[in-house]
This record gives structure tokens, C-alpha cells and sequence, in this order.
């Protein structure tokens, strides 16, 4: 196909075809033999008829609807107007003129598509016909297709909601593996298309339609509407504060039973307020712990309820901790950048040495905070004041972004100008970003609540970890971009001195603290793959964990949940394929392992006492945590 072709207008002609191919699959089921095996298992020729026109009739439905919404998109972008990052056909259009590069044979491919749904169509037929009448629903095992979206009975009861999921089901996966197919695309532009098909698929889910979903149907007909009522009530509501919600907003509140560790705040910026945690034992270990949270959310992801909160469990184990509240940006934080982070880091640092008056600190890093660290890491060793940090821990962590998964597909040039867009005040709304990391899991961030909340018009559930991840934070829009631009796109951090902080070239290969690198094997954001890269860049002693899981229950895995499993294995080998081939599993949380692995790096104990204690007698402190930072919005 030539490039200069219009790619609406040959999307739209190859839709054509598509749509002729079904209709002569449509005449060759309807023939004399097709009819009579039908009939011959009790089902009219008239009922075969409609039944064969409704499935039809659904296919073309999706297809015209899917459709219209890339042409909208196409017509939106052309006339330059802003787009919502939760637009999947937008993403279609804008990923690199992508429409225009259509698979060669993929609607050729077609003439098996319709051969497929013939079988299913006929086999729907069969399986409902017995006597003249409909016979048991199948099984949802017996099906072509399966998905846990349509596990309820009620997809099944009926042949036009069977052969309305089912058709759909193949559908996607069609247009799924025609893409995988496609020929003449880059490795970064067909992964674009490929994410952007597949957002527009489940954005297409027929369960995400009243009137094509019977489970809402149902619920409509026995509540006389009322969860429509309570449906439109919760869109409207989330349309005033413009973000999702997916659980009781009236469920936690802050220092109460989130975020309720005891503890004072010690230290303040305008970046960031510094929290010290009352000790729980009568002795601690020398070595105090820092903890920097990432600051695209709130620090008490690693402070949920008392059962779930990682800093508890560190306090209890004897460990004087300390943690960073970021500030969420407002316009005074236009100008904040790379250095300031890292400047913030080294202060924290040495603010926690001087006040409990010890030579180091142990580090963690967590995501975005750990990118950060391990430049922080790379800053100190230049200037000869490595021995500053006793130890370094990373918590899905990247500092090599080659392999960094969906996120790559938000940084192309048309991306990062309409992200510059969302950002007049020199700062982005922390809603965006939400919207964002949603998109990555749109099926169970977006699309379930779409039908619950609105549809099904249920109550929310009361959800720490997901009100957390509701409760969004304002980036620095300067620092943002550089962000995407410097690392996610062009991977500087990992090119010797290709970057620098506070006028110091960063080299991560001068790293040599050493290091508990942790990974989520099923993490979405921070890939194991891209995590486990950062052991070939230190040089010092490094310790590499895969924890089941994913970017946050992978982290959060209390020992009493008795949750997943983690391996340990040859931290030095070649790759990650190597190191799950020869690792050991084992069962439940990762935490003491860490544990085990911080005490060898030093195990002395001294009381808990003095500045140990924050806020006693002869310490002034600034205020309780968890601090205003974390409730500034």
C-alpha cells in the first residue's frame, strides 16, 4: 500500500471488504447444505435465518462502532484539538501515522475469520436446537473463546448474548494477531499498535454497553432501574472531581487509619517534609533507614493499614526509620528539576546522619525515587562520599529503560507535545497521570468500574491500597518532560555522563554500595526485565529478588498476608532467564529475606533513645505524622 494513502480512507475500504467477505460467509451458511444440517438438528429455517442475521448483525455493530471512533479521533487530531489520555483511538491515530502502514494480508487473512465464526455460529445453533427447542446452555469450558468477563451464566442463557461475546472475543484477538503480523513496523512502533489495538478492544467489550450486556439488563429489570439511579449518580460525581473512583472515598482518612504510624516530622522543605517513626523496641540498629517514596504518589503506599504497612514492620524489627513526603507540585514548583530531586535526596541523607550523628544511612528507593537514588548513588561516589550510604534497596526500580514495557508508549513526539499542553501552570494535574497508569491496566482499572460503578450502579468498596492509588499527586511539568524525555525515551542514566545533577556527571558504573535489587514478576510498570538490568551496571555487591506479584502487591507482601512467593537465585547471571532457570522459590513475603540481607551488612544495636525518639524532651519537631505534605491536594 502505497504511504501517502489516506489511512482513514483505506482503513475504511479494507473494512469494506472485510464486511463483503462476512456477507458472502453469511450466503454460503444460509445454503442448501448449511440449512439443512441446521434443520436436520430441530431449527427452523426461518429461526436459522434470524438467528445467523442477528449474530450478523452484532459483528457489524462492533465493527461500525470501532470504526467511527478512529475516524472521530482522526478528525479530532486533525483539527489540532487536546486529547484525553484515556482515548484509545486517539492513541490509534497519533502513534506515528501508524493507520497508514496497514498489515500486508490482514484483511485478506479475513476469509479464515468468517470460516471461524461460520463454526461458531453453527455451533451456538447446534448446541441451543434440540426438538424445535432450546436445549441447556453450554458450558463456558465448551466455548471457542473464554474471558473472565463474561463468566456469568447469563452470557450463555441466550444465543444472541453467546454469539455476541464469543464473536467479539474473536474479533480482537483477530485484529491482535494481525498486528503481531504486520510487516515494514519497527520493534517500538508495532509494540505502540499493538497496546493501542488492544485498549480499543476493551474499550469495545460489549459488557461495557447496557444493552448489550444481560447481567446489567438483569439488574436493570429487578431493580426497576435503580442502579441506573445510583450508576449516574457515581458518573456524575466522578465527572466533577474529573478522575475514576474506585473505592469509598469516605472509607480512610489519613493518620487515623492510614498512614497511622506514630511518628513526628523532623525536617521540612518546600520539596519535600522528612518523617521519623517512633521506635517500638527498647534497642535499634545503629544504621538508620531512609526511605524515598516515589513522588508521582503518596509516601503511604508503604504505610497502608497497621496488617499491610511496610514502615510498621520495619519499626517493629528494630530499624530506625525515616521517610520522605513529597510535596504534590503547585505553580511555586515550576522550575523544580533532576538536581533538585537528588539535592533533596543527599540532604535527606545527611540530615538524618547529623541529627542521630552517625557515619551512613541504609537506602531505599521505590520506582522513580530508586531511578533517582541510584543517581544519587552515582553523584556521591564522583564526589568521594560514597561511605555516606551503608547499603542501597531498590523497590522496582529502573535505571536501564531499553525493556520499560507499556509506559514507552506514552513518550512519542506527539505524546510528550500534548502532555506539555496538560501543563499551562508548570505543573501536571496528578490526574493525568492517574489516567495514565490506569490506561495500562484499562480492563480492571477502567472498564471493570465502568460497569460496576455506573452500570451495575454498585456501592464501592472499602480498599486501601486502591484508595491510595486514587489519591493522586501534581508533578513538576518541567522535570516531568525531562523524565520521559532523557530516560524513557533516549536512556541516558545508563551512558556515562551523559547526564548530571548539581554540575556532577553521573556514571552508574562508579556505583559500588551495595545493593537488594527487588522485582515484581508480573509488574506492568517496572518490568523484571528492565529492573533486573541494574545489576549490569553497578559494580559494587548486589543482591537480586523476584517477588510474585506486581509493581505494588509484589512490594506489599506483609509476612502475616502469607501472600505469593519470591526466588532468590545467582544474582550474577548472564540474564533474568538464567536467573529464574537456577533460582529457588519460596513461599510468602519477601520482607524477612531483606531483612536477613540488611543485617549482614551491619547488625549493631544501641538503645532507643535520645534523638531515636523523635519529639522528646530537648527535640523540637515540626508536627505529627504523616505530615500536611501528604494531605496538601
Amino acid at each position: 500500500m502505497a504511504q501517502d494513502t489516506d489511512p482513514m480512507a483505506a482503513a475504511g475500504e479494507a473494512l469494506k471488504g472485510f464486511f463483503d467477505m462476512q456477507g458472502e460467509a453469511m450466503r454460503e451458511l444460509m445454503g442448501a447444505e448449511g440449512s439443512e444440517s441446521l434443520m436436520a438438528q430441530g431449527l427452523g429455517a426461518g429461526d436459522m435465518a434470524e438467528w445467523a442475521a442477528t449474530g450478523a448483525q452484532l459483528q457489524q455493530l462492533w465493527l461500525d462502532f470501532a470504526t467511527h471512533q478512529t475516524t472521530a479521533a482522526a478528525e479530532k487530531a486533525a483539527k489540532g484539538a487536546g486529547a484525553s489520555l484515556l482515548d484509545p483511538a486517539q492513541w490509534l491515530v497519533v502513534t506515528q501515522g501508524m493507520l497508514g502502514q496497514l498489515p500486508k494480508g490482514m484483511f485478506e487473512a479475513s476469509a479464515k475469520l468468517a470460516q471461524d465464526q461460520m463454526q461458531l455460529w453453527t455451533g451456538v445453533m447446534q448446541s441451543f436446537a434440540a426438538g424445535g427447542k432450546l436445549a441447556e446452555a453450554p458450558e463456558a469450558a465448551a466455548l471457542p473463546k473464554s474471558d473472565r468477563r463474561f463468566a456469568d451464566p447469563a452470557w450463555r442463557a441466550h444465543p444472541a448474548f453467546l454469539l455476541l461475546h464469543q464473536t467479539y472475543l474473536m474479533l480482537a484477538d483477530y485484529f491482535r494477531q494481525a498486528v503481531k503480523g504486520m510487516e515494514g513496523l519497527d520493534k517500538t512502533k508495532r509494540q505502540q499498535l499493538e497496546f493501542a489495538v488492544t485498549a480499543l478492544a476493551e474499550a469495545m467489550s460489549p459488557d461495557n454497553f447496557l444493552a448489550l450486556n444481560p447481567v446489567v439488563l438483569k439488574r436493570t429489570m429487578e431493580t426497576k432501574g435503580a442502579n441506573l439511579v445510583r450508576g449516574m449518580q457515581h458518573l456524575i460525581n466522578d465527572l466533577k472531581r474529573g478522575q475514576l473512583t474506585h473505592t469509598d472515598p469516605n472509607a480512610f482518612r489519613l493518620g487515623e487509619n492510614l498512614a497511622a504510624s506514630p511518628g513526628k516530622v523532623v525536617h521540612e522543605t518546600p520539596l519535600y517534609q522528612l518523617i521519623q517513626y517512633s521506635p517500638s523496641t527498647e534497642a535499634v540498629l545503629e544504621v538508620p533507614l531512609v526511605i524515598f517514596p516515589p513522588w508521582i504518589n503518596r509516601f503511604y503506599i508503604l504505610d497502608l493499614t497497621p496488617k499491610k504497612s511496610f514502615i510498621k514492620w520495619a519499626v517493629d524489627q528494630g530499624i530506625s526509620v525515616f521517610v520522605v513526603s513529597w510535596k504534590s507540585a503547585d505553580e511555586s514548583m515550576a522550575d523544580i528539576v533532576w538536581d533538585d530531586y537528588i539535592r533533596a535526596q543527599i540532604e535527606a541523607i545527611d540530615h538524618v546522619r547529623a541529627r542521630l550523628d552517625v557515619p551512613a544511612v541504609h537506602t531505599i528507593g521505590y520506582c522513580v525515587a530508586g531511578t533517582t537514588l541510584a543517581a544519587t548513588l552515582a553523584v556521591l561516589a564522583r564526589r568521594g562520599e560514597a561511605d555516606k550510604v551503608k547499603s542501597a534497596t531498590f523497590f522496582t526500580a529502573q535505571v536501564d529503560f531499553e525493556k520499560s514495557g507499556d509506559l514507552k508508549n506514552f513518550i512519542d513526539e506527539g505524546q510528550l507535545e500534548m502532555i506539555g499542553q496538560l501543563s499551562p501552570q508548570g505543573y501536571l494535574d496528578g490526574r493525568y497521570l492517574a489516567a495514565t497508569f490506569n490506561a495500562l491496566r484499562g480492563r480492571d482499572l477502567i472498564w471493570n468500574y465502568v460497569v460496576n460503578n455506573y452500570l451495575l450502579g454498585e456501592d464501592y468498596p472499602a480498599f486501601d491500597l486502591l484508595h491510595w492509588n486514587g489519591d493522586v499527586t501534581n508533578l513538576p511539568s518541567k522535570w516531568h518532560n525531562a523524565y520521559l524525555r532523557d530516560l524513557y525515551r533516549d536512556n541516558k542514566l545508563v551512558v556515562p555522563d551523559a547526564l548530571e545533577a548539581d554540575g556532577t556527571p553521573i556514571d552508574l558504573t562508579r556505583v559500588a554500595t551495595p545493593s537488594f535489587i527487588q522485582a515484581g514478576r508480573e509488574d506492568h510498570i517496572a518490568p523484571a526485565e528492565s529492573v533486573w538490568r541494574i545489576t549490569k551496571h553497578f559494580t559494587g555487591p548486589v543482591e537480586f529478588l523476584l517477588a510474585g506479584s506486581g509493581h505494588i502487591a509484589g512490594v506489599v507482601n506483609p509476612p502475616s498476608a502469607g501472600k505469593y512467593q519470591y526466588w532468590v537465585g545467582d544474582s550474577h547471571a548472564p540474564s533474568l532467564k538464567d536467573f529464574v532457570a537456577g533460582a529457588t522459590e519460596h513461599p510468602g513475603s519477601w520482607w524477612p529475606h531483606w531483612l536477613a540481607w540488611l543485617l549482614q551488612q551491619s547488625d549493631m544495636r544501641v538503645p532507643a533513645e535520645g534523638k531515636r525518639v523523635p519529639g522528646g524532651k530537648g527535640d523540637p519537631v515540626i508536627e505529627d505524622a504523616p505530615g500536611r505534605y501528604v494531605k496538601t491536594r
